[in-house]
């Protein structure tokens, strides 16, 4: 993802880090990391992960823009979601659209969108088969 170089700045990039280290347990890959130039961070392992750097014309998105981050069970949606909420409390700059529970044929899709400081928003999901 595009962004500025200001958010890409060492306070950005420590809030950005912080918040997606508390609520989803990434990790910075500090020898990636450039000043006002780039932040990575790895998703649980060293090949998925969320690459940012900044660019004079950075991308711009709708708030509902997202990527789906997929959970294999409710309880761990549930705790993904209560940690969005506290950090929310801490940081109004936290976007939570509350979790919700969609039936389709075959199966019942239980989500929640958080955002915070990215273009894109993260969509947590749980899909119960059956």
């Amino acid at each position: 993802m595009s962004v500025s170089a200001d958010v890409l700045d060492e306070t950005n990039r420590r809030d950005i880090v912080a918040f997606y280290r508390d609520v989803f347990g990434w990790q910075e890959l500090p020898t990636e990391t450039l000043d006002r130039q780039r932040l990575v961070m790895s998703a649980y392992r060293v090949d998925q992960f969320i690459f940012l750097i900044a660019d004079d014309e950075p991308m711009r998105s709708p708030k509902m823009d997202h990527f789906g981050l997929g959970v294999a069970t409710l309880d761990e949606l549930d705790e993904f979601y209560q940690r969005a909420l506290d950090y929310r409390k801490l940081d109004d700059r936290v976007t939570v659209i509350d979790k919700q529970t969609e039936q389709h044929p075959g199966v019942t899709l239980t989500s929640f969108y958080v955002g915070y400081l990215l273009p894109l928003m993260v969509e947590v999901q749980h899909f119960a088969f059956g």
